[in-house]
């Protein structure tokens, strides 16, 4: 796996994503936020907004697992109608996270692997309650492989073909956002769900 920098540059990824998602789901990804955070289009004018930390390219990736997982209902509510409950987390709160971010992990996983990028498994917890990082990243590691196995959700799948595209195969941006497209569009016709 190659973590350089210049190899992974954040504005390629927005590229990618903004070139599958920014017409067809009017979703944009925004970098700079001091918090990552979903915020969806107010009545229906503008884009969504897939805003994520800094300029922190794993940041980029888990946000946009988020949202790939995230149901038509969920995009319609501020941070998918989810509460984040910050560090220091007792242990069920602890148990409910690792429990929540199990799938988009796993789907950061997989594009963190499509663009030849280590991934890192958070278990996102500085308090005081022991965390077992190994047994969830056993868990986050399960979970990609049944990804594998059954299949992506639909928009993430075509983001993943992108980053193949693109950091694997030496396609262009734009070759790599029209594989992207025609898997979405492939999905579409098929009746998968978006």
């Amino acid at each position: 796996m190659n973590d350089a920098t210049d190899f992974h540059r954040i504005d390629d990824v927005i590229t990618l994503f903004d070139g599958l998602f920014s017409t067809a789901h009017r979703t944009q990804l925004v970098a700079g936020g001091e918090e990552p955070l979903y915020r969806p289009a107010g009545d229906g004018d503008g884009y969504h907004q897939v805003i994520f930390t800094r300029d922190y390219f794993a940041s980029a990736l888990h946000e946009i697992s988020h949202w790939c997982i995230a149901g038509e209902r969920r995009r319609q509510l501020e941070d998918y109608g989810y509460w984040y409950c910050p560090d220091g987390r007792d242990a069920g709160a602890q148990q409910a996270f690792e429990a929540a971010e199990v799938a988009p992990q796993a789907l950061e996983l997989l594009f963190s692997h499509a663009c030849r990028r280590r991934f890192h498994v958070s278990v996102d917890n500085l308090g005081d309650v022991p965390v077992d990082r190994e047994a969830f990243r056993a868990r986050v590691e399960a979970r990609a492989e049944r990804y594998r196995r059954e299949g992506l959700p639909r928009r993430g799948e075509a983001f993943c073909i992108a980053l193949e595209a693109f950091y694997r195969e030496g396609a262009s941006l734009d070759e790599a956002v029209a594989m992207g497209r025609e898997r979405l569009a492939r999905g579409a016709a098929e009746g998968c769900v978006a």
